[in-house]
């Protein structure tokens, strides 16, 4: 497998086939961060296809000060804030997805990936399950798009802090401050639920 710095620098001379291979390497990576900041499957498409169209454009601008893959997570992330802002912006766009919508897709959130599928599982311990999943999904919902793509990328990409600074090209001091700001939000809205 070629490394990534002798693919980026053919495919910033013009490489086609390099700027392929790259898509191939972090397709997964950016659609998965795409669904899981954006929550619908549409709107995860739409930025997957704005990023990489991005990062074909920008290419020759990329200088290798850091890894490409960080390079490409930061406009993968501001193109999620841009829609996230635009989406606040026009309210009657935020109609969330349903289930059988989702499971058509072949795509289900977050919560559904990490649902145990027993069939001996407590019908009430389900119930209280999706009912919480209900309630966190609209409470990220009023955080802002800066807090709600720091608290993803935390929680649920797994990042750490100064690697979401690098992506957001902010410093790790306002990553911190902008995912205790989250956290403390979430926590007055889902209070009742400890």
């Amino acid at each position: 497998m070629r490394d990534e710095r002798s693919l980026v620098a053919e495919a910033q001379a013009g490489g086609r086939a390099a700027f392929e291979e790259l898509v191939r390497r972090y397709d997964r990576d950016v659609l998965r961060l795409a669904l899981n900041l954006m929550r619908r499957p549409e709107d995860a498409r739409d930025v997957y296809q704005e990023a990489f169209l991005k990062v074909y454009r920008n290419l020759h601008r990329f200088r290798f000060e850091s890894s490409f893959y960080t390079w490409l997570y930061r406009i993968v992330t501001n193109v999620c804030l841009d829609h996230l802002r635009r989406r606040q912006a026009r309210p009657e766009d935020q109609a969330p997805e349903s289930s059988a919508e989702l499971r058509e897709d072949g795509i289900t959130d977050f919560f559904e990936r990490q649902r145990e599928h027993r069939a001996t599982l407590d019908p009430e311990r389900q119930l209280i399950g999706k009912e919480i999943q209900k309630r966190l999904a609209a409470a990220m919902l009023r955080l802002s798009p800066r807090e709600r793509v720091v608290f993803e990328m935390k929680h649920y990409q797994g990042l750490k802090l100064r690697a979401i600074g690098d992506a957001l090209g902010t410093t790790e001091e306002t990553v911190k401050n902008s995912l205790f700001r989250a956290t403390r939000k979430l926590r007055s809205q889902l209070g009742e639920l400890r």
